[in-house]
């Protein structure tokens, strides 16, 4: 039966992808999802309050992904860091997971930042919040993921207030870690981050770090949105450091790399997109490049509807879709962010992960539209 959106009528489809958990173990790239948090749509809060989280809902999610066989990337901008998900939400968050990992044989790395600083910080005070973090993330037997610090973005002079920290932090780690760069794009507050603006000398900050310390460093995650600028890097690495792409508007080419390498991916994307990820990167460790591509290339539109300007707000789209998609009862959020997108904006989501068959039910996905259309005034 057509459906009225925004954008005009159109047809839901009526049957899903088959794309069941289990298969074998991903073999030719390591791939993780970041997660979303589900919030607690009964909780008597305001958005300024502390995150209300459903710790029931929020964990099944992750073990959606695992049993997929994908790895899940725990307390990271997709679980709304600094968007609703304070430092103490984020801890929680960290410890609950971990421990749920544990219990099932999945994966999980964990965002290390230094968000439990409030205000104006000394470097001191950045790398003490920071070791804070890393501590209790390696005794919950987590990876480590060393995410960009507004903090620290904030109270770093130039390049070497960046090498010495990240120095310090590197010696700190028990194990390797995955060093991440988050662009302004995400948050506008890491405007500059690595000590410049100008993007080649930042690059060039970025790899000192690294080559200066390449036994504690397993990966790096890019997300700028360029691939060019990936690539490059990439192909830069020292040995045996991984590149995972953050890059949710070019996926598909940089996972499948080229005669010089490959990136593996961390990807906020692989959230709605978790089964058809793991199904494509299955075929991928078959040789066949071409069909990843035929898989991966036609979701790009998806992904590039969601990640849109104002990019941070693609939270409100991940969790719609998960809503749509029967893991989660409502389309509430952490701090309110379910209002940051417009109708227009979700119903094209709707329509675009429709056709791509990413609904296990197609018909509640469609019922659940059409019921935020009416409560929204949008059934004309």
């Amino acid at each position: 039966m057509t459906i009225h959106l925004p954008q005009g009528p159109y047809e839901p489809r009526t049957t899903p992808l088959d794309l069941a958990p289990g298969g074998s173990p991903l073999a030719s790239r390591t791939v993780f999802s970041a997660a979303h948090v589900v919030a607690d749509p009964y909780a008597d809060i305001s958005p300024d309050s502390p995150a209300a989280v459903d710790w029931d809902a929020t964990l099944a999610f992750r073990r959606h992904l695992w049993s997929h066989g994908l790895g899940v990337a725990e307390a990271m901008d997709t679980a709304q860091r600094g968007m609703g998900l304070d430092w103490a939400g984020a801890a929680e968050l960290i410890r609950r997971s971990a421990a749920e990992a544990k219990s099932v044989g999945g994966r999980i790395a964990c965002g290390v930042g230094t968000d439990q600083l409030t205000g104006p910080a000394t470097l001191a005070e950045v790398r003490a919040a920071y070791e804070e973090q890393l501590a209790l993330v390696e005794e919950s037997g987590a990876q480590a993921i060393l995410m960009a610090s507004r903090a620290l973005a904030a109270a770093a002079k130039g390049p070497e207030d960046y090498l010495e920290t990240y120095a310090h932090l590197l010696r700190q780690a028990s194990e390797p870690v995955v060093l991440h760069w988050l662009g302004p794009m995400f948050d506008p507050a890491l405007d500059g981050y690595w000590g410049s603006s100008d993007l080649d000398t930042a690059t060039g900050t970025f790899l000192k770090v690294i080559a200066e310390h390449p036994d504690k460093v397993d990966g790096i995650k890019i997300s700028l949105l360029d691939a060019e600028r990936e690539i490059d890097v990439r192909r830069r690495l020292p040995g045996g450091v991984r590149c995972y792409t953050g890059d949710d508007f070019n996926y598909p080419e940089l996972i499948a790399g080229d005669d010089q390498g490959f990136s593996h991916a961390l990807l906020g994307i692989f959230d709605p997109l978790g089964p058809l990820a793991a199904h494509a990167v299955r075929v991928l460790d078959t040789g066949d490049t071409q069909a990843f591509r035929d898989l991966l290339d036609p979701t790009v539109e998806l992904s590039r509807h969601l990640f849109q300007a104002p990019t941070r707000f693609y939270k409100t789209g991940v969790v719609f879709l998960a809503w749509l998609a029967g893991h989660q009862d409502h389309f509430t959020m952490v701090g309110g962010l379910q209002s940051a997108r417009s109708l227009p904006h979700l119903a094209k989501a709707y329509e675009l992960a429709d056709r791509l068959g990413l609904f296990p039910d197609p018909e509640l996905a469609e019922s659940r539209m059409r019921a935020l259309l009416a409560v929204n005034g949008g059934t004309r």
